[in-house]
This record gives structure tokens, C-alpha cells and sequence, in this order.
């Protein structure tokens, strides 16, 4: 099939005929990428889109910052068997038509949606091999601005904006022997425009890889019926991590309450959506607002939990503090008879940006068990009973990520 030709035009062109296959995103240069990019502001002018950085030449350094870099995992339809994407035609419409007509086309906008994720997510080897460090600064710029011009389409009217995506976790029972698969079904709403603390409308390669690691082992997490679960995730974001963990159990015709929580109202809307369509008739999660900094802990955060799950949801270095005072509150101590509760942490590596080192800071908080049982101090305390290092799945999490430390944590003696 014939490849339409990338050539710069004075007035806008529908994406379907302009932007470039990303099956060969490595090989594109820096002013092919940025012309599609301005080309799409232009079309979509009206949607309030932040202005993109004014020229290629202007670009300097830049590191990645608060605009997040949506996830990879989306498959698109439109690419062939090649893996490039088929030219979709004029659609039926003249080039030159006009743009009120391009502008509303929902084909084109959804067209449009999904090659800005599938770009952000495919950028890492694009925004870094470049040779050049000013180049590379360059290229992670225009990165930045797809993630803006992604973030954008929250604002519209059409529902079509959201992305909807199906994971498939292999499970295994208590003696490593294959149980079937769970289906994990997300909704992915888009980025809320200027709004940082809207992140949770995504699922991020934090929770995808630790989702499949609780799968993969449910014993290991304490995920093993006959006993009641009460299990709680933080920062819940689209709830992969507490569907998983509800579809796990729930198989085994095991007893569990199940809270997943989180701060910004859409998040928790698109959350409790979450859960619907994953649950046809009971379901065994609720959905709960928490705010770490001035938590309430009414019903259901009332009694304490024996699992609490978390991930990625290091942003700021007050985080991991505000969420030990919760889980000091939240997690099960142990008694006479049981053991206590573990917290299950895993936090992306960044090594770039504003979110660099941000993993550190859980250390500084929760201090190792070495450390704890060596202190002369009494009582107990919320300590680190080990660390583990998980590696990047291809295709999966953000551009700036490089791996990911799974924490687990627990009441520890003094």
C-alpha cells in the first residue's frame, strides 16, 4: 500500500493523512515530529490547547517534568501486519475542507487520541538515541508538548476520548501450577489539562508489572483463601491493583472486603466505573475518597487492614510521609495470635525531571529492619522488611522510567 508523504502544509491537514506510522518512530527526525504536531494544534485550536514550544531552534535543555507521559499498552487497529500504520485516505474528504468540518470529525479526533499516546509511550528511543545531548533536549521537549496536546481532549464533550483497555494476568495456585487467567478491564480516561493531581485517570507501568507479579504468586502477597481478607490500596488510580487482587481471591471462593482509594473526585469516578464493569452483579471493592495529608478514617477505613497495596504514587517528597502516618493508622498490628499486616509498596525509578529520586524518599521514611531492631528504643514501628528490584517490561511505563523497587513493609519490634 502506498505511504502518504509527510510534506509541511500552510493550513491544516486531517491527521489520518499526515501523521507518520509510529512502527518507525526511531528512524523520523526532530522536524518531522514537531510539524505533525504543530499541524495538530492547529486543527485543534479551539479545544484550549497549551501553546507548543514556538520553534525546534528555541529548544534547550529540558528534562522531563509534570506532565505525565501516558502509558504504553494501547493496540492500535490501524497498523497492518508490517506494524505500520495503513494510510486511512482523505477519508472521503477534500484537503482543502474546511476546518470547523475537520475540527468536529470524532474518526479524525479519536485517530488523533491514540497516536499521542501510542507516540509518548513508543518515545523512548526516539527522545534518547538522538547522539546529540542538545538534541536530545529537543526531542524530550516535543514529548512534553504531545502530552500536553494529549492532556487536552479532557476538556471536550465526547466520551469516545476515553481508551478502554483489557489485561490478561496467568495465574498460579499455591504449588505453581497454572489456574487460568485473570482479565482486568480498564478504562483510561485522558489527562485533565493543568490539573497534575488527575494522574490516577491512567494505569501506570507501576501497577501493570505489579499486577502481574501478584498473579504470578498470590501466596507471596498473602492473596491464599481460607482466611477473611480486608485489603486496602492507596492512590488507587484506575484500581488495577484492587480488581486483581478481588478477582484473585474471589476465585478461590475466599471471604474479602476489599477499599480502594484515592483524592481527586474524576479519578474516583472513573474508578467506581472501574469496578462496575469488572463486577457484573457483587462486587467485593468499595470505593472511598482518601486524602493522605488530612485523612478521616469513617467506615470503611474504621477497622484495620491486613493488605494494603500501593503504586507509583510518590509524587512529592511529603507523600511517602503522609502515607506512613495512614498506614500506621490503617494496617493490622500483630496480636498474640496473628502477625501483622504488610504494606506493599512499589515506586517507579525516575532518573530524570522533578520526580528524580522520589523513590529515595521512601527509605528516608521507613527505615530498614536491620536498623530498627538494632535501636534501643521499645515498641514497634513501620519498617522495611525488604526491597526488590523489578525491571521495565518493554512497551510498558512511562518514557523517564527505568525500573521499579517493590517495598514491603511491616510492624517491626524495637
Amino acid at each position: 500500500m502506498a505511504r502518504m508523504s509527510l510534506t509541511w502544509q500552510p493550513q491544516p491537514v486531517a491527521p489520518t493523512a499526515s501523521l507518520p506510522p509510529l512502527a518507525r518512530l526511531s528512524s523520523y527526525p526532530t522536524e518531522q515530529i514537531e510539524r505533525a504536531l504543530v499541524n495538530l494544534r492547529n486543527i485543534y485550536a479551539s479545544c484550549s490547547l497549551p501553546p507548543l514550544s514556538t520553534s525546534v531552534a528555541a529548544f534547550g535543555k529540558h528534562d522531563i517534568h509534570d506532565v505525565p507521559v501516558p502509558d504504553s499498552g494501547y493496540a492500535s487497529a490501524e497498523e497492518d501486519e508490517d506494524g505500520e500504520y495503513e494510510d486511512a485516505g482523505e477519508n472521503g474528504k477534500d484537503q482543502g475542507f474546511d476546518i470547523d468540518i475537520l475540527r468536529s470529525d470524532p474518526f479524525e479526533r479519536e485517530f488523533t487520541i491514540r497516536w499521542l499516546t501510542m507516540f509518548a509511550a513508543r518515545s523512548d528511543s526516539w527522545m534518547y538515541d538522538s547522539g546529540a545531548e542538545e538534541e536530545e533536549g529537543i526531542r524530550t521537549q516535543l514529548v512534553d508538548d504531545a502530552a500536553s496536546l494529549l492532556a487536552s481532549f479532557a476538556g471536550g464533550e465526547d466520551e469516545e476520548d476515553a481508551l478502554t483497555r483489557t489485561f490478561i494476568f496467568p495465574t498460579f495456585d499455591g504449588n505453581g501450577i497454572g489456574n487460568g487467567n485473570i482479565h482486568v478491564e480498564l478504562n483510561d480516561a485522558p489527562l485533565l489539562s493543568q490539573d497534575h493531581t488527575s494522574v490516577g485517570l491512567q494505569s501506570w507501568g507501576s501497577s501493570i508489572v505489579f499486577a502481574e507479579r501478584m498473579c504470578t504468586n498470590p501466596s507471596a502477597f498473602g492473596l491464599i483463601p481460607p482466611h477473611h481478607l480486608r485489603l486496602l490500596e492507596l492512590g488507587a488510580g484506575t484500581g488495577m491493583l484492587s480488581i486483581a487482587a478481588a478477582k484473585l481471591w474471589t476465585r478461590q471462593s475466599g471471604s474479602v472486603d476489599i477499599v480502594a482509594t484515592d483524592y481527586h473526585p474524576q479519578v474516583l469516578d472513573n474508578l467506581r466505573s472501574n469496578v462496575e464493569v469488572n463486577f457484573s452483579s457483587y462486587s467485593p471493592v468499595t470505593v472511598t475518597p482518601l486524602d493522605w495529608q488530612a485523612p478521616v478514617y469513617d467506615a470503611p477505613l474504621h477497622k484495620p487492614f491486613d493488605v494494603i497495596l500501593a503504586a507509583d504514587v510518590i509524587y512529592h517528597p511529603n507523600h511517602a510521609r503522609w502515607i506512613k502516618t495512614c498506614v500506621e493508622h490503617l494496617l493490622r498490628r500483630p496480636a498474640s495470635l496473628h502477625e501483622g499486616g504488610t504494606f506493599w509498596l512499589i515506586i517507579p525509578v525516575r532518573s530524570t525531571g522533578r520526580h528524580e529520586g522520589m523513590a529515595d524518599t521512601v527509605e528516608a521514611v521507613f527505615r530498614p529492619e536491620a536498623v530498627i531492631k538494632a535501636s534501643s528504643e521499645g515498641g514497634m514501628e513501620l519498617g522495611i522488611h525488604a526491597i526488590e528490584g523489578m525491571g521495565k517490561h518493554d512497551g510498558v511505563g512511562r518514557a523517564d522510567e527505568s525500573c521499579y523497587r517493590l517495598f514491603k513493609i511491616g510492624w517491626i519490634g524495637r
